[in-house]
C-alpha cells in the first residue's frame, strides 16, 4: 500500500469508529410506558435517527424531528430530517428549533425525550432569544469564526442569545431525558458540544460579552443589549449545574475524537507502522501547530528519536484560523500548508489532516494530503507557500496540487484528524 492510500485508508477507519449505525444502537434505551419523542441535531443527526429507527421495536410509538446541515440528510420513516444552515445559521434551523422546543413542551412524565446531538447543532438550533433577530445572530457567528476564537468561546456566546442551548431544551422537557451524543469538542464535556442544549451552562451573560469584547467582533445593538440585560438580571440565566432542571436528564457521549485515534493507531500498528497518539485535545493556531509537528517528524527522521521509523503520528483536537487574508480554506488544509512550509520537501514524511464530518470550514474538501515532492510540484507551478499561507489559501494551494481529500458528508463528526507519517 502506498503511503498515500495507507493515510487515506487510516482516515476511513477513523471516521468509521464513529459512524452513528454501530455506535447509536448499543445505547439505546427501553421504550418507556408513554410515547418516545426523538429531537436532535448535527452533521451526524440524520444518520444518528436513523440508527435509532432501524432499533427501534416495531409497536413502540416513536416520533420527532432532528435537523443536520444541508446536503446531510438521509431517508427517514418515523423521524422526520430538516435541513438547515451551517456554520451560520439560517431561516430553517430557527423555524426546526422552534418546532422542537414546543413538542418537547407537550411530553408527559410516562414519556421519554430522547436527544440526538453532535457537531454542528449549536447553528443548527437557531432560535434566538427575545430581542435578537436572526440577521444580527448570523453576523455575530460570522465574525466569530472569522477570529479565531475557540469554539467553546464561540458557544458561550451561542448559548446567550438562544432560547433552546445553554440546557433549556432539557429545562423545558417536563418528561425525563436521554442524550446521546457524538462529541466534536476537546473534553468531550456535554455542555460544550452543539452548546449543551441539555447539559449545565456554567457560563453567563458577562462571559459572552467579554468573548465579544475580546475577539474585537462588531455586536449588534440588540445583541449588545441583551448582553447587558441578562448581566443586570433582567433576563433569566442558563440553567446551572445543581440545578433541579437537570434531576431527569442523562447526558451520554457515546462517541469521541479519541476513540478514533485509538482505531487508526490499531491500523497502522497492523501496517507495521508504530501508531503514536499525540493527543486528542490540540488546540491553537493551525500554522503554528504544524511548526511543532514538522520539527518532531525531522527529529524522528534524522536522528530515530523518540521514535525509530516508520511510525504515524497522530492526534485530534480542534485548531483554530485567523483569518487575515481573502483565500480559502479551513483549518486543516492550513495546517497542511504550514506543514509543507516548513519541511519544504523533507524526503521521508507524508502527512493528511482531515475534518472527521468531510468539510474543512467551510469548504467543499475534508481536508488536504501532503507528500515529500509537494514543495517541488508547487514551485514548479509558480505556488509560495509561504504567500498562500499569509493570504489564507490553503484551498487553492492542495487544489492546484491535485491534493484535496473530498469525501463529502460523512454523517459523523468527532473533530479533526491530522497524521504524519515519518517512513
Amino acid at each position: 500500500m502506498s503511503p498515500r492510500d495507507l493515510l487515506l485508508e487510516s482516515f476511513t477507519v477513523a471516521v468509521g469508529a464513529a459512524d452513528p449505525l454501530k455506535v447509536v444502537p448499543p445505547h439505546l434505551p427501553k421504550p418507556p410506558a408513554g410515547r418516545t419523542l426523538v429531537v436532535g441535531a448535527g452533521k451526524a443527526a440524520a444518520a444518528m435517527a436513523l440508527a435509532v429507527e432501524q432499533h427501534w421495536p416495531a409497536a413502540a410509538p416513536l416520533a420527532g424531528s432532528v435537523v443536520t446541515r444541508y446536503g446531510h440528510g438521509l431517508l427517514t420513516n418515523r423521524i422526520t430530517v430538516i435541513e438547515g444552515g451551517h456554520p451560520v445559521p439560517d431561516e430553517a434551523g430557527r423555524a426546526a428549533a422552534a418546532s422542537i422546543l414546543e413538542s418537547v413542551r407537550h411530553l408527559g412524565k410516562d414519556d421519554l425525550l430522547l436527544v440526538l446531538l453532535s457537531g454542528g447543532g449549536s447553528s443548527l438550533l437557531s432560535l434566538p432569544a427575545e430581542g435578537v433577530t436572526m440577521a444580527d445572530l448570523s453576523l455575530v457567528t460570522h465574525e466569530l469564526l472569522r477570529c479565531g476564537a475557540a469554539i467553546t468561546e464561540i458557544n458561550t456566546v451561542r448559548k446567550h442569545l438562544s432560547m433552546i442551548l445553554g440546557g433549556r431544551l432539557a429545562a423545558a422537557c417536563p418528561a425525563p431525558v436521554l442524550a446521546l451524543i457524538i462529541s466534536d469538542v476537546t473534553g468531550d464535556d456535554a455542555t460544550h458540544i452543539a452548546s449543551g442544549p441539555c447539559a449545565p451552562d456554567p457560563t453567563t451573560y458577562g462571559d459572552a460579552l467579554a468573548v465579544l469584547t475580546h475577539h474585537e467582533c462588531r455586536i449588534p445593538d440588540g445583541i449588545r443589549r441583551t448582553l447587558q440585560n441578562g448581566m443586570a438580571g433582567k433576563l433569566p440565566e442558563t440553567p446551572k449545574p445543581g440545578s433541579a432542571a437537570f434531576a431527569k436528564t442523562e447526558n451520554r457521549v457515546i462517541a469521541t475524537n479519541h476513540h478514533s485515534l485509538q482505531a487508526a493507531a490499531r491500523f497502522f500498528d497492523e501496517h507495521k507502522v508504530h501508531g503514536v497518539i499525540l493527543g486528542d485535545s490540540v488546540t491553537g493556531e493551525a500554522r503554528e501547530i504544524a511548526k511543532s509537528y514538522a520539527a518532531l517528524a525531522r527529529e524522528i527522521s534524522a536522528h530515530g528519536a523518540p521514535w525509530r521509523p516508520p511510525v504515524a503520528l497522530i492526534s485530534g483536537g480542534e485548531c483554530t484560523v485567523t483569518v487575515r487574508g481573502d483565500g480559502r480554506g479551513g483549518r486543516c488544509a492550513e495546517f497542511m500548508l504550514s506543514l509543507v512550509n516548513e519541511l519544504q520537501g523533507k524526503p521521508e514524511i507524508y502527512a493528511l489532516a482531515c475534518d472527521t464530518d468531510g468539510i474543512d470550514g467551510s469548504e467543499s474538501n475534508a481536508g488536504a494530503f501532503a507528500a515529500p515532492d509537494s514543495w517541488a510540484r508547487a514551485t514548479r507551478r509558480g505556488l509560495a507557500a509561504n504567500r498562500m499561507l499569509a493570504n489564507n489559501d490553503s484551498y487553492g494551494f492542495f487544489e492546484a496540487l491535485g491534493d484535496l481529500v473530498v469525501t463529502g458528508p460523512t454523517r459523523t463528526n468527532v473533530n479533526d484528524y491530522r497524521v504524519v507519517l515519518v517512513t
